[in-house]
């Protein structure tokens, strides 16, 4: 795969060291030392798509709304995956990290909210093999790389999954968002995973397509039409100019939208691996959070 360009302006000016992601053609990287039998990966006519989506507040986990149900129905609708492949907004790690923890704990990773948020589990296990053979593939590339067997699902993972596969039957790797990743850097990632795609893998981006906690009105019906805006333009890049929408601190005032990068990020990652958007889910919550939710094919 060919990788866009670098766009000229604000994401052109970063100085941190990435790792190299080579823009040679290579062996797909692929899940199939993870399995006893190699038919269980065999490629299909039903190929996965890549997800993002905006996983909101943690009340997320015990709403009943549009977004849940849009959750609730992709679920219904994708042939059950064999795994899902995540990227939260809430794992920023020095260096990429896989989780290969066996059986991650809920972790309750917020505070201030209804103590019933407190009491939910969700016991989805984990896929070991998985995360060493990913692992191993991504550092045989040149990409820094290391698992981590104690790691938690965070509430980016799991209070969108509760919706999206109530039961806990996929087991799920986490991948980090490492802190000196940029838009090209989480994009070449998710390219470099697109494959699992084609191995009944769901490579799922969890962050927000719009996070400005300031401007949160807690349960507000008003919408804050600065996010809004933001998300259009963004929507409208991804789908005719994948440059400039790697490129979004381009955007006027991007930081009265995201006043740091974390929970957009995730969404380019989702991008790499998939490309064509479409979208699953528009809305806005407590005035400020986007909840959109898109696939990419």
């Amino acid at each position: 795969m060919t990788y866009p360009k670098r766009a000229t302006s604000k994401a052109s000016q970063t100085t941190h060291q990435r790792d190299h992601h080579h823009d040679t053609v290579q062996t797909p990287i692929t899940s199939a030392a993870a399995w006893e039998s190699a038919s269980a990966i065999m490629p299909n006519a039903s190929k996965l798509p890549a997800l993002f989506i905006s996983h909101g507040a943690p009340t997320l986990a015990i709403e009943q709304s549009a977004t849940t149900s849009a959750l609730a129905r992709i679920g219904q609708n994708l042939p059950k995956p064999r795994a899902i492949v995540i990227m939260s907004a809430h794992w920023q790690s020095a260096k990429l990290e896989i989780s290969s923890n066996p059986q991650p704990k809920t972790w309750h990773d917020f505070s201030g909210f209804a103590p019933e948020l407190y009491d939910l589990q969700y016991p989805a296990s984990g896929q070991p093999a998985l995360a060493e053979t990913l692992a191993q593939q991504l550092s045989a590339r040149g990409i820094t790389c290391s698992v981590n067997p104690v790691r938690a699902c965070d509430h980016g993972v799991w209070a969108p999954l509760r919706h999206l596969y109530p039961e806990a039957d996929v087991p799920i790797v986490q991948v980090s968002l490492p802190q000196h990743y940029d838009s090209i850097a989480c994009y070449q990632l998710g390219a470099q995973l697109a494959h699992l795609r084609d191995e009944k893998i769901l490579v799922i981006g969890s962050g927000n397509i719009t996070h400005n906690l300031q401007a949160l009105r807690w349960d507000a019906d008003s919408i804050d039409q600065a996010a809004k805006s933001f998300k259009q333009w963004l929507l409208q890049q991804l789908k005719i100019d994948i440059p400039t929408a790697l490129d979004w601190q381009q955007y006027p005032e991007y930081k009265d939208i995201h006043p740091s990068d974390e929970h957009l990020l995730p969404l380019f990652f989702a991008l790499g691996a998939g490309q064509r958007v479409s979208v699953v889910h528009q809305s806005m919550a407590h005035h400020s959070l986007g909840m959109d939710i898109y696939r990419f094919d």
